[in-house]
């Protein structure tokens, strides 16, 4: 089971901030050629049943699969747990507890948008909310943009969202250790997701991977939907300097949303080890 020709391992179903429903990913995995493909949604494993169902009915392999928030160096960094039991109950615990972070945070961040004269955002966001139990920052941007405020998604988090933005809250997620522990307690492998993405210095981010690699983390996402062509070159490096195993994926969230469409990441170097070599896959 080591040789697939095109495995996407990160994309994002309705039940987190993605646009489509898991059966939904699947049928597109499959159109655009994906052998083996894995949904990782925010915080919630709620869509893995229907997602391997769909899966297993097109031929494609799956694994079942978590996208975990962490907070490290007072920034936040994401985890994919990958060939988890999505049913463990230290992994349902965790994730339960963070999901409660999330809509505690929901409600600060309307707060703010309130001062910034968008009294209505946290209704607003609901309406492109599909699973109760989790509103993220995402929804507050598709509502900011699909009334007009602002002229794109990216501005909506540039000004307002991201870190920079006024209406940022930043939040204490999971611990680094926590994280990795769940995905381990649950018979996953722990993978670092997009490293591209963090503003760290070297130094931390050596002290990132090492600490990572000692509470049993694994893998590291070399080709994502959130690098540029020369953050994988720069991470496949890493995975070799570290021992890290490679993991690739889109990073999908929706047709109009993403830079990469499901299946469209480059292949892995050959030279390293494919996570998926450690995977169950149903």
């Amino acid at each position: 089971m080591s040789d697939f020709c095109r495995p996407d391992l990160h994309c994002h179903s309705r039940q987190s901030d993605g646009e489509l429903a898991p059966a939904e990913l699947a049928m597109r995995a499959h159109a655009h050629g994906v052998d083996l493909w894995a949904l990782t949604d925010h915080d919630d494993v709620s869509g893995v049943a229907q997602a391997r169902e769909a899966a297993q009915s097109l031929g494609i392999g799956f694994v079942a699969g978590v996208e975990i928030s962490v907070t490290w160096a007072n920034r936040t960094v994401h985890v994919v747990g990958l060939g988890i039991d999505e049913q463990h109950p230290v992994l349902v615990q965790g994730l339960s507890r963070l999901r409660s972070e999330r809509d505690a945070r929901a409600f600060l961040i309307a707060d703010k948008l309130a001062r910034e004269g968008f009294a209505d955002a946290y209704d607003g966001a609901l309406q492109y909310v599909k699973n109760p139990t989790l509103v993220s920052r995402t929804h507050f941007a598709r509502y900011l943009y699909a009334s007009g405020y602002v002229s794109s998604m990216q501005i909506a988090f540039d000004r307002y969202l991201g870190e920079q933005g006024s209406a940022y809250v930043a939040t204490q997620w999971a611990s680094l250790q926590d994280a990795v522990s769940w995905i381990v307690a649950a018979d996953g492998v722990a993978v670092i997701a997009h490293p591209g993405r963090y503003k760290y210095s070297e130094l931390e981010f050596d002290s990132l991977f090492n600490e990572f690699l000692g509470y049993g983390g694994l893998g590291i996402e070399v080709c994502t939907g959130s690098h540029h062509p020369h953050e994988n070159v720069q991470y496949a490096q890493v995975a070799r300097d570290y021992g890290f195993l490679a993991s690739c994926g889109s990073d999908f969230h929706g047709p109009a949303e993403s830079r990469c469409d499901l299946g469209g990441v480059p292949a892995l170097p050959r030279d390293l080890t494919p996570v998926w070599q450690s995977l169950s896959i149903n």
